[in-house]
């Protein structure tokens, strides 16, 4: 079974160690959000350190690939279903404004954006934001499908999951996951219909699956596969 340890660092911002039974030797991976270490048991934190130093600035080169720009003015959303902007202007704090279906993020002038907490600041008026058009938006289109499809549910909740986009419970209790929004809106509709799905069907067997077929004109696992680029990490 694998552990993990998140280690504080000056130039990735975090390195993640994870020790697995069946790894024979470090393994080293740059993601946008840190440096991911995969190491074998019992090996020393001092020893991941010393191969990290030995590799850091080919790591470093790498990274700078593919870790994510700051949100600031000129950061756009422009999925179908959530529209959002960041903009700078004179204002003295942090101000969101909702646009016809749009949402604006205005931010005071003299933001440093170079700054850890301004852009979780960001990230959460964002995930705010989020959160309020999905539930504007969601409980209305699960209705409307589960009308359709004669798959019906007892309660739904809007929540801000990232490690998936929604779940039924057994009482037939759905969650989705805010960031829902961020899809293309054919694939919004098929995550919502999977869980309908699971009203009747609570495994993925195959009754489930002709199930979702027979709601999705056949589209059921095209659709899953399609689904699978697509990542609540997305935007940011």
């Amino acid at each position: 079974m694998a552990t993990k340890r998140v280690i504080v660092d000056k130039d990735f911002d975090k390195i993640i160690v994870r020790t697995h039974r069946l790894a024979r030797n470090i393994t080293m991976r740059t993601k946008s959000d840190g440096l991911y270490v995969t190491t074998p048991p019992y090996t020393t934190l001092t020893k991941v350190m010393e191969v990290v130093e030995k590799f850091r600035q080919s790591l470093l080169e790498k990274w700078s690939l593919v870790k994510k720009a700051p949100i600031a003015p000129g950061f756009n959303i422009d999925a179908p279903c959530f529209k959002l902007s960041v903009i700078e202007g004179n204002y003295h704090c942090f101000t969101l404004k909702h646009v016809e279906e749009k949402t604006v993020i205005m931010c005071p002038s003299t933001l440093d954006y170079a700054e850890k907490k301004n852009q979780n600041l960001l990230t959460n008026a964002i995930i705010r934001a989020l959160k309020r058009r999905a539930a504007e938006y969601l409980p209305p289109l699960l209705n409307e499908l589960s009308d359709i499809s004669g798959l019906h549910y007892n309660k739904i909740k809007i929540t801000g999951s990232r490690s998936r986009w929604g779940s039924c419970s057994a009482a037939k209790s759905i969650n989705l996951s805010c960031y829902l929004m961020l899809l293309p809106s054919h694939l919004m509709e098929y995550v919502l219909l999977h869980e309908l799905s699971h009203t009747k069907e609570m495994n993925h067997g195959p009754q489930f699956w002709e199930l979702l077929d027979s709601v999705t004109d056949g589209r059921a696992q095209s659709l899953r596969k399609e689904l699978r680029v697509y990542s609540t990490k997305l935007y940011f």
